[in-house]
């Protein structure tokens, strides 16, 4: 069994830059490709992944700083730092849950696709680590390593359902076409941005403001160009962050660059993936007539649309003011900063690239995903604890994704309540959104046949 253990952990260790690429790797050969195909494919994505690695480097040890400094600035005083989902995958997979998650996840797709309940094709086996992290604070909160099996269970079966329901948004406004996107704090928050987007669109005045990145290039010329937009966010962000000339311009560029460079590393993964995207779909639907399947990936590749990426530097001084009026809030917004646009990447698909809209979807998006992961700290530092991952004498440890996951929440408190109040609160608004959000998959892929 240890053995076992040793080499699941041995093998998500190795991050998802080489993970995934020896995946597709053999998964590639499994659908009848030549071994140099596979074996290309593959590299392309992991030169994708270490490109998003770089740049969310880049964006951490540059934005990371100035959003503290905002923080002082401000008055702002929080005594728990956000480690992020760099720091909370890792301590994930060191739990005692981490032996089964990944089978038990494999076959509930499986199940699922028998059953015909899904029909996404999950290939992304790194990002079971959020079922995982369910799975491990639901064992934690109840004592029952059952328990925290079945949470494995339900939390993949809900993220197939999410890949299912957002593919209008994949394949019409992000132009993914055969893939879906069901992990991560993207197919969570997804359901919040539509209700909100519905309620917009009855408000007068309001449902007319349309502010995206190509209107803002037709009015501002050049000083609407992407690039432009991220060095000027920069700019605003050193101010606020009150560094000196040559910090607020450093800042500004740095940020023009990451508006640029992640869509182009983006491009690598999706020439990587494309080829076995196409051979799988080829296969299965020859293996299985009139059946539309979609394959499983990372929420990664939603930070190639430009209007993600800007929402997400405006979401960096946001977040930060966000937490400040969050009642009762600990944690300091840091780790997670770089990867904000995880949070709100479907919203901004789902609002068609409208960053008025996005704004304020993801406003509440935010507050919820701080809220949550308030209530989940003592969970969260236990399950650190237990794998051997508190540092430089930690006491307490806590990151917003997946420790401000909704779903994750909801099953805990339902297996294990110690919250009434905001079990119902949050547990009522979501499943409301989730409701909302079926009806509205219902018919816009009724829109997508047509």
């Amino acid at each position: 069994m240890d053995f076992i253990l040793n080499g699941v952990q041995f093998f998500v260790s190795l991050g998802p830059a080489v993970m995934l690429p020896i995946v597709i790797f053999i998964v590639g050969l499994i659908l009848g490709q030549s071994a140099g195909k596979a074996l290309r494919s593959g590299i392309s994505i992991g030169i994708g992944f270490i490109g998003i690695g770089l740049v969310i480097s880049l964006m951490l040890d540059n934005l990371a700083p100035a959003a503290q400094a905002m923080s002082a600035n401000f008055g702002i005083s929080m005594n728990l730092i956000d480690v992020g989902w760099p720091g909370m995958s890792p301590i994930t997979w060191a739990s005692q849950i981490a032996l089964v998650a990944i089978p038990v996840a494999i076959a509930v797709n499986i199940l699922m696709l028998a059953l015909k309940l899904t029909r996404v094709v999950n290939i992304d086996i790194w990002n079971i680590w959020h079922f995982t992290f369910t799975g491990a604070i639901v064992n934690i909160a109840t004592g029952s390593y059952v328990l925290g099996i079945v949470a494995v269970a339900i939390h993949a079966a809900y993220a197939f359902k999410m890949g299912d329901w957002f593919i209008p948004v994949t394949e019409d406004y992000f132009g993914l076409e055969g893939i879906a996107i069901p992990h991560g704090s993207t197919s969570w928050f997804g359901p919040v941005a539509v209700p909100i987007n519905w309620l917009l669109d009855r408000i007068p005045v309001i449902k007319d403001i349309d502010i995206n990145l190509t209107h803002i290039e037709k009015v501002m010329g050049h000083f609407g160009d992407p690039s432009v937009m991220g060095g000027i966010m920069g700019v605003i962000i050193g101010i606020l962050a009150g560094y000196d000339i040559r910090g607020i311009l450093t800042l500004g560029i740095q940020m023009a660059a990451v508006i640029v460079l992640m869509p182009q590393v983006v491009k690598h993964i999706m020439n990587g993936l494309l080829p076995i995207s196409e051979v799988a779909k080829a296969k299965l639907q020859k293996r299985f007539a009139h059946s539309n399947f979609y394959i499983g990936l990372d929420c990664a590749l939603l930070l190639g649309d430009p209007a993600v990426v800007t929402a997400s530097l405006l979401f960096i001084p946001l977040t930060i003011l966000i937490a400040a009026i969050v009642p009762g809030n600990q944690i300091l917004p840091f780790g997670d900063l770089p990867t904000i646009g995880f949070f709100i990447a479907m919203a901004v698909g789902v609002h068609k690239g409208n960053l008025f809209r996005t704004v304020i979807s993801g406003s509440v998006i935010m507050f919820m995903t701080i809220w949550i992961a308030n209530q989940t700290i003592a969970l969260q530092t236990t399950l650190a604890a237990h794998g051997g991952m508190l540092k430089n004498g930690a006491s307490q440890i806590a990151a917003l994704d997946q420790g401000g996951a909704p779903i994750t929440y909801i099953l805990e408190q339902a297996m294990n309540l110690t919250d009434l109040k905001g079990f119902l609160i949050i547990g009522i608004f979501y499943v409301f959104c989730l409701v909302f959000t079926y009806f509205w998959h219902k018919k816009e892929m009724a829109k997508l046949a047509e």
